[in-house]
């Protein structure tokens, strides 16, 4: 039995991304090399310059508006000429639209920095830009590289997950991040995956639960039991109720719990664990804990498990991917891995892959059953 729907959309999608990628190298190809080095080394200049126009909520101020500079900085508290200067920047790289001189209205990428926005990113891009996520880059990255250690232990002198106990404000942050991921991947997990032969999913490091309610919205005869920190799950039934209908809330329900320890047992052979971008965040001795955890609550009543990763390429693995793994690296002992290191870590955790569902993203679900003992 395969899992695997729209396999025609999913190789589009994935010959599309081909193609982007290559585009993505012809600046290397076309650009003097010297100039070319310029630009990747200034690259943080952007960066810091969307992270200001986030902070500023400068979209979310223009609307579906044509405002001037002066009007905007008057709304943000911003000086004026310092703005036009950002907004001229941002606009150049296509980030707002300069309609005439100083008159400023927003485009399709400055769009998704409105907060409401189907595709809103703005959370990710504080996140990612936030003091406590840059300094580890800027102070001990190099000191990472020769040695091996994590910068943001090195920079804050605590785990990433430990930091964020203490600091509920990121803590928080973080969680809006992770809720807006489905726009940066999309939401063919809910629908390139066959979820029909089950009845509940159990999602494993789930936050706030946005992934399993994009999957109820879609399929209605599934329940979904969403486990996490009690941090990162605090007040997020009363979130979904304010936001969603009692046909849906009824079937979503949260678990404290720490998947280094246990997860829920099965029900069934009609349960199925879900374990989306909780992984890449773990080195290898903590993801077969985790795994291992999975498995003997899976085993029992012979419920699935799906693992949603990126796989990364045995070479030549295109920028997005190595990007995100050198990310892990800085916040964690996480990492992407090819196909062979996952399957080295199903292998000692008493899971077996099943299957690969593709998805037009940049991950995959990687279908599993435990082995039986």
């Amino acid at each position: 039995m395969s899992l695997q729907r729209h396999s025609l959309a999913v190789y589009a999608f994935g010959a599309a991304f081909k193609i982007a990628a290559w585009l993505s190298t012809l600046p290397n190809r076309l650009t003097p090399a010297p100039f070319r080095l310029m630009q990747i080394g200034s690259a943080f200049w952007q960066s810091r310059a969307l992270y200001v126009a986030a902070r500023l909520d400068i979209a979310g101020i223009l609307g579906d508006d044509r405002l001037s500079v002066a009007e905007i900085a008057g709304r943000t508290g911003a000086d004026p000429d310092a703005l036009h200067r950002l907004l001229r920047m941002l606009a150049s790289v296509g980030v707002f639209r300069e309609m005439s001189a100083g008159l400023y209205r927003n485009n399709k990428l400055s769009s998704c920095l409105r907060t409401g926005h189907l595709q809103c990113v703005r959370p990710m891009i504080l996140m990612h830009n936030s003091d406590a996520t840059s300094r580890p880059w800027y102070e001990q990255l190099e000191q990472g590289i020769r040695t091996g250690e994590v910068p943001f232990r090195l920079t804050h002198g605590q785990e990433l997950y430990a930091w964020m106990d203490a600091h509920p404000d990121f803590d928080a942050l973080f969680g809006q991040a992770m809720d807006s991921v489905e726009a940066l991947i999309g939401d063919s997990f809910t629908t390139e995956f066959d979820w029909r032969p089950f009845t509940r999913m159990i999602d494993v490091g789930g936050s706030r639960g946005a992934k399993s309610v994009a999957i109820l919205r879609r399929h209605p005869h599934l329940e979904a039991l969403v486990v996490d920190r009690a941090q990162a799950i605090r007040g997020a039934a009363e979130y979904w109720a304010a936001r969603e209908p009692t046909r849906l809330t009824a079937r979503l329900r949260f678990e404290v719990g720490d998947a280094l320890r246990s997860v829920p047992a099965a029900a069934s052979d009609k349960d199925v664990y879900l374990l989306s971008a909780l992984l890449h965040g773990y080195g290898d001795d903590a993801c077969i804990n985790i795994l291992r955890n999975v498995s003997q609550a899976a085993a029992p009543k012979g419920a699935w498990v799906v693992v949603m990763e990126m796989v990364l390429a045995d070479c030549r693995a295109d920028l997005a991917a190595s990007s995100l793994d050198m990310q892990m690296f800085v916040n964690s002992e996480g990492r992407e891995r090819t196909l062979a290191e996952w399957n080295s870590l199903f292998e000692r955790s008493g899971l077996r892959l099943r299957e690969i569902v593709r998805l037009a993203s940049l991950g995959q679900m990687l279908v599993l059953q435990a082995v039986p003992r």
